[in-house]
């Protein structure tokens, strides 16, 4: 049977220079970067060459990318690093209601150490409102962390606007660009972004491989405790092969095709739109389609079929979408995103599936998706088990 990934929001294929250049270091460049004979100063040449490739695409200096193993430890790691060092400034931070469990959960213990958090709330697109922001921003605040962009429904957040109220403000910012990392034009400078976090697998690189921008002067223990890897910053031997696989995917994306995959994917979303229509299915749309959002993430409201049903009977069909995002898609919890933005009773939390698009999706796979949704509606509309 053929296979149709559209879960690309969850994790995407490694692309085939990502992995020739891992297969190249996994093999001739094995040595430790921190050691000081000829294998060790290879293995670390690459490295830094990487840095400098990472911190070029978000015009950054190379010194403040700290590499991790992935997004959610950046997150974590620029939270309840940020939080613990910088308490005795304040204890309120700020974040969202549709943040990932990445950012979610760290806040909620903090909540238990006795820190204060406001979680901003959002529309029925999936946005915040500055006025409630400058309304919950206080002098005892000092951390916001609100994501790049929505990993569910593709809503872009006022990341300049929000930077801009800040730089005067003690408040550190970070932003989870976990998902706009690759899509949308990433200037920390411009937008006064003070910690953001990124995972490689999201752009056709490798798991387990992120990083961390930390702005020179931004200061805090390392969160791995350990050795003095990474100018002390985060212990670790790093993986130098996939890191040097991460470059490989950052410079295949240049803003020239940041710009096209964005085109691209917004045909795409037009494109599934209009063969729903065609074929008279019953559905919304979750958030709004327009150009500056995700374009690589869909999210619809299949009415009257739940969730878990068209996903099984998609996968049976040998494509792969989701319920949400990635860390809950196998979890009969409903979408906080979705929550968030419908209310807990709205039909559309257990009736909803993310489609997402990547670097290999095609319009004939979105043709095929869009009529084995057509023939599943149309199985259960006759075996009487549509709600």
């Amino acid at each position: 049977m053929e296979e149709i990934y559209l879960d690309n929001a969850a994790t995407t294929r490694l692309s085939d220079e990502v992995y020739a250049e891992m297969m190249d270091k996994y093999k001739n460049v094995y040595g430790n970067a921190s050691t000081l004979y000829g294998l060790g100063r290879e293995a670390k040449s690459v490295m830094e060459s990487a840095r400098e490739t990472i911190a070029k695409s978000i015009n950054a200096d190379a010194e403040e990318i700290v590499f991790t193993s992935g997004g959610s430890e950046s997150d974590n790691t620029a939270i309840m690093q940020t939080a613990n060092s910088r308490k005795e400034l304040g204890k309120h931070i700020i974040t969202t209601a549709i943040e990932h469990e990445a950012v979610l959960q760290p806040m909620k213990a903090l909540e238990k150490q006795g820190f204060k958090v406001t979680y901003l709330p959002v529309d029925e697109n999936g946005n915040i409102s500055m006025a409630d922001f400058k309304a919950a921003l206080t002098d005892d605040t000092i951390l916001v962390s609100i994501m790049m962009g929505n990993n569910e429904v593709g809503s872009v957040m006022p990341i300049h606007e929000i930077g801009e109220l800040l730089k005067d403000h003690q408040a550190w910012f970070h932003t989870d660009a976990v998902q706009a990392y690759g899509l949308l034009d990433i200037d920390v400078e411009r937008d006064y972004i003070d910690l953001l976090s990124t995972s490689a697998h999201k752009i056709n690189g490798p798991k387990m491989i992120g990083f961390l921008y930390k702005r020179t002067g931004i200061n805090f223990p390392s969160f791995v405790k350990g050795g003095q890897q990474e100018d002390k910053r985060r212990a670790g031997t790093e993986n130098v092969p996939a890191i040097a696989g991460f470059a490989k995917a950052v410079e295949t994306i240049t803003a020239e095709e940041k710009a096209n995959r964005q085109k691209k994917y917004f045909e795409f979303k037009q494109y599934v739109v209009e063969q729903l229509k065609d074929k008279g299915i019953e559905f919304e749309i979750n958030g709004e389609i327009k150009p500056d959002n995700l374009n690589h993430v869909l999210n619809i409201w299949l009415k009257g079929v739940s969730t878990y049903v068209m996903q099984t009977n998609l996968d049976l069909a040998g494509i792969a979408v989701s319920g949400g995002s990635a860390c809950t898609a196998g979890s009969i919890e409903p979408s906080h995103v979705l929550v968030a933005m419908y209310g807990e009773d709205s039909p559309r939390i257990g009736e909803s599936i993310r489609i997402s698009f990547g670097r290999y999706t095609t319009k004939d796979d979105l043709t095929k998706l869009v009529e084995a949704i057509a023939n599943t509606i149309s199985r259960l509309e006759k075996r009487g088990v549509k709600n």
